[in-house]
Formats: C-alpha cells, structure tokens, sequence
C-alpha cells in the first residue's frame, strides 16, 4: 500500500510509548489533608477531654430524652411542612389570583426571614395576642398555648412548608403537560388530576430533596434550644452548665446527630435509587418503541 502504510497503521510511530503525568499538586493536596487530619486526631486524643463522661452521658436519661424529643419534633414539622408544602404549590398554580397571591406571600415571608426570627415570633406571640379563642365560647391565655414545643411545631413546620412548596411545584412541572390535556379530556377535575396522575409521578423528583430537607430538619431542631425546646442539644447544655464539661457534652450531642443523619442518609440512597430505577425502566418503554420504528 502506498506511503508505507498497512491497514491504516504508520509503523514510524509505533516506537512512540506513553509516558504517565505525575500529579504533584494532587500529592501535595493529599499530603497536607492528611496532616491537617493527623493534627486534628492528635488535638482530640491529647486534649482535656474526658473521654470516660463522654461515654458516661451517651446513654444518660436526660440525652435519650432529648434525642426523642428532637425525633419527635423532625417527624411533626416535616408532616407539616409537606402538608402546607403541597398546599402552597397548588395554590401558587392555581388560576385563583387571591389563592396565588396568598401562597406568593406565604413562600416570600418565611423564605425571607430568619428561622431563628421566626421561632422567636411565634414563642413571644403572647405580647400581640394575649389570649386566643371565640369570646364567650373558649379562649385560653396564649401564654399557656404557646409552648415551647407547640412554637418549635409551627416555626420549624411553617418555615420548611414555603421551601417543600417550591419542591413541589417543580415536581408538578416535570410532569408532561399532555397528561393533564388527556385526564381534562375525559373528564377529570383539577383536583382529582392532581391526585391521581400529577403528584404520583411527581414524586420521583420530590422524594430526592424531600429526603435531604429531612436530614436538615433533624439538625435544625437544635435552634429550637434558644427558646427552651428540650431537644438533644438543650439537655446537653443544661448537664454541662451544671458539671461544666461542656465539651465532652458537645461531643455526645454530634455523636447523637451524627448517627440519626447517617441512618436517613442510607434511607435516602436506597429510596433515590428505587425512584430512580422506575425512572430509567419508563425511559427504556419510550425508547424501545421509537427505535422500532
């Protein structure tokens, strides 16, 4: 063959051999981590931590107590805050202008302001409604209402629904539009078309960030310690002002945050990966058919 070439294979480069990069800078990236690492294990060990009431106070009363208490509340305000959630979203949707506006508002107001704010607001609630209820059929101090546990409820539950309704909503606009022509069509009403086709489908892109507002709730109950919520992190305050061991206090609580985290994280993969499974199985059922045609 002409210009020495077999096959399209020019012998004058197969001499030529490949030569591997070396990554220095990924060496001496791995190289300082694991010294900042070694430090940071050293500080720890040699530290005065007194690593026996760390163990001590793991499985104390008081913390098991709290624990349950910041399950408690992680259960209840994401029950919530996925009811107002799917609410808001429809009602964001909705042609209603007065139902739009309302949900625009409530997402605008409790995304805009701190949660830390708002729990404040609703624990000092008693200084603008000083009693609650009908007159002359049921009122009660609001005081005696607004308890801590009740104010943690609404602030955490409240704030969380303006962020699930945006979750929502973009799950409801992943849906095909032609699905919601067909059930119109054959007569289905808004609200059963919502019921029975949108959100069932919608789910697969709300469980993902659904699962990870969990895993924040869990961690946001501890701002609830400022107005007396008995969380982990309270009763943990409340053992260290009194032995002062604050820090072998603090290591139980991430310990305790650490280990719920990590059980939701797994929960989470295997419920993302089994959404994710029917997700591929519908996109091979539409492909299959086009590539037959």
């Amino acid at each position: 063959m002409g210009g020495g070439k077999t096959g399209g294979f020019d012998p004058s480069i197969a001499h030529l051999t490949h030569v591997p990069r070396r990554h220095y800078g990924r060496w001496v990236a791995s190289a300082l981590l694991l010294a900042a690492l070694a430090y940071v294990i050293k500080a720890f060990a040699e530290g005065q931590i007194d690593w026996t009431v760390v163990g001590q106070f793991f499985t104390a009363q008081s913390i098991i107590s709290g624990l349950g208490n910041t399950i408690i509340m992680t259960v209840c305000a994401m029950a919530l805050g996925i009811a107002l959630g799917v609410l808001f979203a429809i009602m964001v949707m909705s042609p209603n202008p007065v139902l739009k506006g309302v949900a625009i508002f409530y997402i605008w107001f409790f995304r805009g302001t701190p949660l830390l704010l708002q729990l404040l607001i609703w624990f000092n609630l008693a200084l603008v409604f000083p009693r609650i209820g009908i007159p002359g059929l049921f009122e009660a101090r609001m005081v005696d209402v607004m308890t801590p546990f009740v104010a943690t409820l609404l602030g955490l539950g409240i704030n969380q629904g303006a962020y699930t309704a945006e979750v929502v909503r973009s799950g409801i606009l992943s849906v095909d539009a032609g699905q919601t022509e067909a059930a119109k069509a054959i007569g289905m009403t808004r609200l059963t078309t919502l019921r029975r086709i949108i959100l069932p489908q919608a789910m697969r892109v709300i469980i993902p960030p659904v699962g990870n507002e969990v895993i924040s709730m869990v961690k946001l109950t501890s701002i609830a310690s400022v107005i007396g919520f008995a969380e982990v992190l309270r009763n943990a305050q409340t053992i260290y002002f009194a032995n002062a061991r604050v820090i072998e206090l603090l290591i139980v609580s991430a310990g305790w945050y650490l280990m719920i985290v990590t059980i939701l994280s797994i929960a989470q993969h295997f419920l993302e990966r089994h959404f994710a499974k029917g997700s591929s199985r519908r996109s091979r059922r539409v492909a299959r058919p086009a590539l037959e045609g």
